[in-house]
């Protein structure tokens, strides 16, 4: 894996299985996954690369496998050991701040007990159970120690700012450096606040004094080195509801009754920058809360509020007091502290909590969790109704003492960057992602671990502007020239953001559409298949309550048989221009819902604009088309993800073959429609947002699968179903691998050397990631990604060449929670049951009520189907190959009738008789699992009535 970039090699004499050099007799096809290691990745492709390292390992080498992940304070070590544990079996963290002798800061090496955390690492991989301390953070001392049992098997990942420590490396099979996080962006932020007078280094020295000196060098002896760009984020907020609590001593007695409450005690302090006026907005300060020894840094009030609701990201990161001693020591002043004593429980995703603020000297209610309904059916049940606030403890402050006089003036700033940044841009830059891809460690224009320098740093706030223009309409608009459109429009912003970040300007822009212009808004996102237009309009729906409605709604059924989904011309636009126009004058209209399953429009819904629901989102690859965007308020850009995924992919095949294209050639074959037909419509967004977030290797997708060949009856399926939820449906869907000739092979075809493309009811779908394996389960991205049909006919253009044909029906079950598919493979006697979900616990527990236990197979279709092949490993069956060739010439001449004019009447393919077929097969399988059901239910209500009637008669 990335053969092509720099190998990185176990160091310093580690218990690295593969330091020694390998023999002249093993092949260079064979080499290990450790001995390839990028100089520096992506979050969710360091996490890839971990779990596939440790397994590699386990399976190469005996006894246990220890992992130290070390970084800075708040660059994401944790996070990243919670994600692999979620994963691997058998996984133990040793958290290094358990090891603290003292009350010190947690980055001085002088209060880490490095004895007991190697004697505890030599217990284990001697395979001796040991006793790892325990520290309280509240109580400030060691409380006891917890006994960590030996598995030989097993995983011990030690987490801190110190893991990677000389005294450690020895003990470590894999290393991992995180940097970034909160880490980089304080970084960023306190050099936006000072300017040019400091350098990066003496800003280092002051915020993180260890850093340079006793962190730093320690890093770059990782094998993994991860760069994460996630600092925080909206994609999983926290809602709120708060209110007073007029009778304290009654109402928590009522609400705290038979319940577990959890105390704490925080001073919260918000610090100025040196450079800020007396009128600067709070959202520049930075929020630091104590926490007995513990100290937790926020960079601004990053919250929403939306009605009665306070709508905040997690964004609080652990740094060190000296982080805070070095803030000051800069110039920032604590302008605001207050103590908070809070008396809480944990119900589920749900909080409650009754917090007094000193300084207001009153009690308050909160009521915190993941869900916005969830939130508010509670406060219900808990007859709370208000009067909610939504103003933060720091406003309440600020109302009745003012804001705190500054002892100085401010000093006045060599550069104009706040008139630059307020001034508007009438022509927005464009929209291309570019592969960041260092190859070579003198390519760094400066150490990794560092943050962006201030010219390459993201904007740290960005500000809504309003411009009066009227537009003139164009010739073919959708959009009545007669309906009333506000005077007033949003100025775009010229730069671009990642997708944390444009979210939460996305539904600023919303609100302030909403207080500018009042009802309706509506919102246009547009960008490229798999681009994340969908998640983030989900996203934003979920914030701000209010209506997404996908542009492929509006296909005409003529078109999707065609398999023309990216043409401009199966959208129904008179119906569009209809709905739209409806919405502008908040007149109730019809909504249309298309069955991507029959390729048919199956009926419509209502959508009324009321004041609850105010804001309506179109998403699709041509909402931002100039006959489109016209007529909507807000003009949303999103590129990247799965589509930058499959760039690299092509260039990583290349690039093994000896071939290397650019960026540019790749999009040019793989994507013709967006270079031609989307891309120019994005550059005029109002907002562009480019997609760092990987669906492909993200852990925030995986999905859990069981897969066994086990029978089991129908109505067993039934019972692990919520009733009262259940849908099903019947699929007929085609696999084909394709690969490129001269890449390397051993033996059976694999499909870490394939991209999967199926063919479902006439959409193509992707899959460029090969599944984790770990135990029973299958890990793998919750959804495969829709492609067009040039997509494909560009990566046969590119020189890949179809490998492997499975031809399947599938019987799927949901609901909600659970998914369960009984797969019937061509040519292979028993299906395979399959059950997905989102919840390891949730499958393990279906599976074991299935009573399939020990029964469970982790082999892909592709491997199934191979094995069953007369002693050979072609991927395919001789009688197939004709089909398969005829799909692939297809696919060609379709792919090409897509990006050019193609004419009304065109030749009849060959395999249209084959897709008719497969759409009556489907026709019949859906007959017989309607006969099914209705013979079943007969049944089951014959026994009951049978049952009853006997017992009458007893």
């Amino acid at each position: 894996m990335d053969d092509d970039v720099m190998q990185r090699v176990f160091q310093e004499g580690g218990r690295d299985y593969f330091q020694q050099p390998p023999s002249t007799s093993s092949s260079s096809s064979s080499s290990s996954i450790l001995q390839s290691l990028p100089l520096h990745v992506s979050f969710d492709y360091g996490y890839y690369l971990l779990v596939k390292s440790i397994q590699e390992l386990r399976s190469k080498k005996g006894g246990l496998v220890t992992v130290g992940i070390g970084g800075p304070s708040g660059s994401g070590k944790t996070s990243l050991a919670d994600r692999v544990v979620s994963v691997i079996a058998c996984t133990v963290i040793i958290s290094m701040e358990n090891y603290r002798t003292g009350l010190d800061d947690g980055n001085d090496l002088d209060f880490i007990d490095f004895d007991l955390l190697v004697q505890n690492l030599e217990d284990l991989i001697s395979g001796r159970d040991t006793l790892i301390p325990l520290f309280d953070f509240q109580g400030r001392k060691r409380v006891g120690s917890e006994k960590i049992r030996s598995i030989s098997s097993g995983v011990v990942i030690v987490d801190g700012t110190y893991a990677l420590h000389s005294r450690l490396r020895s003990l470590l099979d894999i290393r991992v450096a995180v940097v970034g996080g909160v880490h980089f962006s304080l970084l960023s932020k306190v050099q936006y606040d000072i300017g040019e007078s400091c350098s990066l280094d003496y800003l280092i020295d002051s915020i993180f004094p260890q850093f340079r000196k006793h962190i730093e060098p320690d890093l770059h002896h990782a094998q993994i080195r991860i760069n994460n760009s996630f600092v925080s984020s909206f994609r999983e907020p926290i809602y709120k509801l708060k209110c007073k609590s007029e009778s304290q001593s009654g109402q928590e007695d009522y609400i705290f009754h038979g319940k577990e409450t959890i105390m704490d005690n925080f001073i919260e302090m918000y610090l100025r920058p040196p450079s800020a006026s007396e009128e600067a907005r709070i959202n520049d300060w930075i929020k630091v809360r104590q926490s007995g020894i513990k100290y937790y840094l926020s960079l601004g009030d990053q919250r929403i509020v939306d009605k009665n609701y306070i709508i905040r990201p997690k964004a609080e990161f652990e740094v060190g007091r000296m982080t805070l001693g070095g803030l000051l020591a800069l110039g920032y002043t604590v302008v605001v502290s207050y103590k908070r004593a809070s008396t809480s429980f944990i119900e589920g995703n749900l909080s409650v909590s009754l917090e007094t603020i000193d300084t207001l000297g009153e009690t308050y209610m909160v009521l915190r969790g993941t869900n916005r309904k969830m939130v508010g059916t509670e406060a219900s049940m808990m007859g709370v109704s208000g009067p909610w606030i939504t103003k933060s403890y720091l406003e309440m402050i600020l109302e009745r003492k003012g804001v705190p006089r500054l002892n100085t003036p401010p000093p006045v700033s060599s550069t104009s960057l706040a008139s630059n940044r307020e001034r508007l841009i009438a022509a927005p830059k464009p929209v291309r992602i570019t592969p960041n891809l260092v190859s070579r460690i003198e390519d760094l224009s400066q150490p990794w671990t560092r943050s962006p320098t201030k010219s390459k740093m993201e904007p740290v706030t960005a500000t809504w502007h309003f411009i009066s223009q009227d537009i003139p309409l164009a010739e073919g608009s959708i959009v009545d020239p007669s309906s009333s459109r506000a005077p007033l429009q949003l100025a775009p912003i010229p730069d671009s953001y990642d997708l944390d970040r444009g979210l939460l300007l996305a539904v600023q822009a919303i609100q302030a559409l909403l207080e500018n212009n009042g009802l309706p808004v509506i919102v246009g996102i547009g960008g490229p298949s798999g681009s994340g237009k969908t998640s983030l309009a989900r996203k934003m729906a979920n914030i701000v309550g209010c209506e997404v409605v996908s542009l492929e709604s509006y296909y005409k059924s003529e078109h999707v048989k065609d398999f023309k989904y990216d043409d401009f011309c199966s959208l129904d636009l008179a119906l569009l221009s209809q709905n739209i126009d409806d919405i502008r004058n908040r007149r109730r209209t019809k909504v249309p819902v298309f069955d991507l399953e029959t390729g048919a429009r199956s009926g419509f819904r209502n959508l009324e604009i009321s004041e609850d629901c105010g804001v309506v989102i179109f998403e699709g690859i041509y909402a931002l088309h100039p006959n489109i965007r016209r007529s909507l308020d807000l003009w949303i850009a999103v590129v990247g993800g799965v589509h930058s995924h499959l760039i690299s992919r092509v260039q990583r095949d290349k690039s093994k073959v000896g071939c290397f294209m650019s960026h540019n050639e790749i999009m040019t074959t793989v994507f013709p429609i967006f270079q031609q037909h989307i891309e120019p419509h994005l550059v005029h967004a109002h907002l562009k947002i480019r997609n760092d977030f990987d669906p492909v290797l993200s852990p925030e997708s995986s999905l859990f699968v069981l897969k066994s060949n086990k029978q089991v009856a129908y109505q067993d399926i039934l019972k692990i179903l919520d009733p009262s939820k259940i849908c099903s449906s019947v699929q007929n869907f085609i696999d084909i691998y394709i690969r490129l000739p001269g890449l390397p092979a051993n033996g059976h075809l694999k499909e870490s050397d394939c991209i999967r493309v199926r063919i479902c009811e006439g959409r193509f779908a992707l899959l460029i990631r090969e599944p984790i394996r770990e135990g029973n389960f299958i890990i793998q991205p919750k959804v495969d990604f829709d492609i067009s049909i040039s997509t494909v006919a560009g990566l046969l253009n590119l020189g890949y060449q179809a490998v492997a044909f499975i031809e399947a029906s599938a019987y799927i079950y949901q609901d909600g929670k659970i998914l369960i598919e009984v797969d019937h493979l061509q040519d292979v006697p028993s299906p395979y049951l399959q059950i997905k979900g989102v919840n390891k616990d949730i499958v393990v527990a279906a599976g074991s009520t299935l009573n399939l236990d020990g029964l469970y197979t982790t082999k892909s279709y592709l491997e199934i189907i191979q094995e069953r092949l007369p002693g050979g490993s072609s991927g395919i069956h001789s009688q197939q190959a004709a089909k398969l060739q005829e799909l692939v010439e297809f696919i060609q001449s379709q792919g090409c009738n897509s990006v050019s004019e193609s004419s009304p009447s065109r030749e009849i393919s060959p395999l249209e008789g084959l897709i008719e077929d497969m759409q009556s097969r489907i026709r019949r399988l859906e007959r017989w699992h309607t006969i099914n059901t209705v013979l079943w239910t007969f049944l089951m209500s014959a026994f009951v009535g049978y049952s009853l009637y006997q017992r009458k008669r007893q």
